[in-house]
C-alpha cells in the first residue's frame, strides 16, 4: 500500500469516527431519509479530508526537519500551534464554502452569523488526533532508536570480531615471515627493523580491538608502520604518499580502516617494478582519502569478508556521514569521514550469550510493563478529573470524550505491545524484526564479498 492510498484510508476512517462521535453528541442519528444521511456523511468526510490532509502534510513537513533530541518540547509546541492555525483556517474555508457556495448566502451574511462555537468541535477533534499522531510519532522514534541501538550492539560486536580475526590476512603474515626469513641472511639490520615494525602492527591490532573509534593521528601512525612493511616486501614496486600532519589529528575514524584500504589496494592491483603501485593518503573536505592508480590483477583471490563493506556498515552505525567510493578508468579512491566526537550510542560489547540476551529482553519487558502501569494510573486519575472540570464548567458540551477516547486508544495499543507475545507489533515482533534485519544484512554482506 503506497503512502497516498494509506493516507486516504486513514482520513476516511477518521471521518467515519468523527461522524459517529459528532452525531452521538448532537443527540443521536435522527436522519429523516437516506439522502440526508448521505449528505451529512459526505460533509463529515469533506471536513475530514481537508483538515486531515492539511495536518498530515504539516506533520510530514515537521518530520522532515532536523530536530535535535533536546528540542522535543519545541517540536510538540510547534506541532500543536501549527495544527491549531491550520485547523481554524481550514474550518473557516470549509464553512465559507458551505454557506456561500452551497447554501447561497452572501459573504457578509456569513460573517454576521459566524461564531467561535462553530469551530470548537472541529478544533477539539483535530487536536485529539494530533495528540494521537504525536504519541505514535514519538513511540515510533523510540522504537527506531532502540532498533538502531540493538543493531549497533550486534553489528559492532560482529565487526570487531571479524576485524580481529581477519583484519590482517593470514597471507599477509605468511608473506611477511617469508620476507623476514630472506632478510635474516641478506640484511640482518633490515630484518631487525622488519621484526620491530611487524610487532608494532600486531600490537596496534590488539590495542584497538575494544575501541569503536581512534584518532586520525593514531591511525596515520599505524598506516606508516604498515606501509614500511609493504615497502620492505615490494621495494620499488610500491610508492606511498602520506601527510605528516592534518588539520586536526584528534578527529576520529574507524580503527584499522586505513590498513584495510591499503591491504585491498595491494590485494586487487598488480605490484611490479615495471608497473609500480602508487598509493596516496590525503585530507579532503573533512574526510581521509586513500587513492591508488588502478591496475587490476587478472585473477583476484576471494575476499575474506572484511573490506569496504565492513567499513561502510560500521560508519552507517556510527554517523549519517557516508563512506564515498570513486572509481575512474585509472584511479580508485575511498574517502572515510573523520568524526569530531565519540559516538555515545556505541558500547564495548563482548560476545552476547543466551543468558545475557535473555536478561536484556526480560529487563526491557519489565520497563515496558512499568511504563504501561504508569500510563494506566495516570489515565485513571486524570480522566475523572477532566470529567469533573467539564461537568463544573460546560456540561452541555461534553469535550471530555475526546481525550478519554484518544488516550484510551493509546493505552490499548500500549497494552497490546506489552501483553501480546506474538502477532503483528506484539512483544516479540521487535526481536523478530531485528533478527530478520540482521539476516538480510548478512546476506547482503555475503553477496558483496
Amino acid at each position: 500500500m503506497n503512502k497516498i492510498t494509506k493516507n486516504i484510508l486513514i482520513v476516511f476512517i477518521i471521518g467515519v469516527v468523527v461522524f459517529i462521535i459528532g452525531n452521538a453528541i448532537s443527540g443521536g442519528f435522527a436522519f429523516k431519509s437516506a439522502n440526508e444521511f448521505l449528505i451529512d456523511f459526505v460533509m463529515y468526510q469533506l471536513y475530514s479530508f481537508v483538515l486531515g490532509y492539511s495536518n498530515m502534510a504539516f506533520f510530514d513537513y515537521l518530520n522532515n526537519l532536523k530536530w535535535q533530541p533536546a528540542e522535543r518540547v519545541k517540536r510538540v509546541v510547534v506541532g500543536f500551534l501549527g495544527a491549531t492555525v491550520i485547523t481554524l483556517l481550514g474550518l473557516f474555508i470549509l464553512r465559507v464554502f458551505s454557506s456561500v457556495i452551497i447554501n447561497g448566502n452572501s459573504f457578509q451574511t456569513f460573517l454576521a452569523n459566524e461564531s467561535i462555537q462553530y469551530y470548537t468541535f472541529g478544533l477539539w477533534i483535530t487536536l485529539t488526533i494530533v495528540v494521537i499522531f504525536h504519541v505514535v510519532y514519538f513511540y515510533n522514534a523510540y522504537q527506531q532508536k532502540k532498533l538502531k541501538e540493538q543493531k549497533v550492539i550486534a553489528g559492532t560486536a560482529s565487526a570487531k570480531f571479524d576485524a580481529l580475526k581477519n583484519q590482517l590476512d593470514p597471507h599477509f603474515l605468511f608473506n611477511s615471515l617469508n620476507v623476514l626469513t630472506s632478510l635474516i641472511d641478506e640484511n640482518p639490520k633490515s630484518a631487525q627493523k622488519f621484526t620491530t615494525a611487524l610487532s608494532k602492527v600486531y600490537r596496534y591490532v590488539l590495542e584497538q580491538k575494544n575501541k569503536e573509534l581512534v584518532t586520525v593521528g593514531e591511525e596515520l601512525d599505524f598506516a606508516k608502520t604498515y606501509m614500511s612493511l609493504l615497502k620492505m616486501r615490494f621495494e620499488d614496486s610500491i610508492v606511498f604518499e602520506i601527510p605528516e600532519h592534518i588539520s586536526n589529528s584528534e578527529l576520529k575514524v574507524v580503527p584499522l580502516s586505513l590498513q584495510l584500504l591499503l591491504e585491498n589496494a595491494v590485494k586487487h592491483n598488480m605490484v611490479t617494478t615495471s608497473k609500480p603501485l602508487h598509493i596516496k593518503i590525503f585530507e579532503s573536505n573533512g574526510a581521509l582519502v586513500v587513492e591508488n592508480n588502478l591496475q587490476p590483477k587478472q585473477i583476484v583471490k576471494k575476499s575474506s569478508g572484511v573490506g569496504l563493506n565492513n567499513i561502510k556498515q560500521r560508519y552507517e552505525l556510527l554517523t549519517d556521514k557516508r563512506v564515498f567510493i570513486n572509481q575512474k578508468a585509472d584511479r580508485f579512491a575511498v574517502a572515510i569521514p573523520m568524526l569530531s566526537k565519540q559516538i555515545s550510542i556505541m558500547r564495548t560489547q563482548r560476545t552476547t550469550n543466551f543468558d545475557e540476551s535473555s536478561y536484556v529482553r526480560a529487563r526491557k519487558h519489565v520497563e515496558e510493563l512499568q511504563g504501561f502501569y504508569y500510563s494506566l494510573i495516570a489515565y485513571v486519575f486524570v480522566i475523572p478529573f477532566l470529567i469533573f472540570i467539564n461537568y463544573k464548567t460546560s456540561w452541555h458540551y461534553q469535550w471530555f470524550w475526546f481525550p478519554m477516547f484518544g488516550w484510551g486508544l493509546g493505552l490499548i495499543i500500549q497494552a497490546y505491545r506489552v501483553f501480546v507475545h506474538n502477532g503483528a507489533f506484539g512483544r516479540n515482533w521487535e526481536r523478530r524484526k531485528i533478527e530478520e534485519f540482521m539476516r538480510q544484512e548478512q546476506e547482503q554482506d555475503n553477496r558483496w564479498n
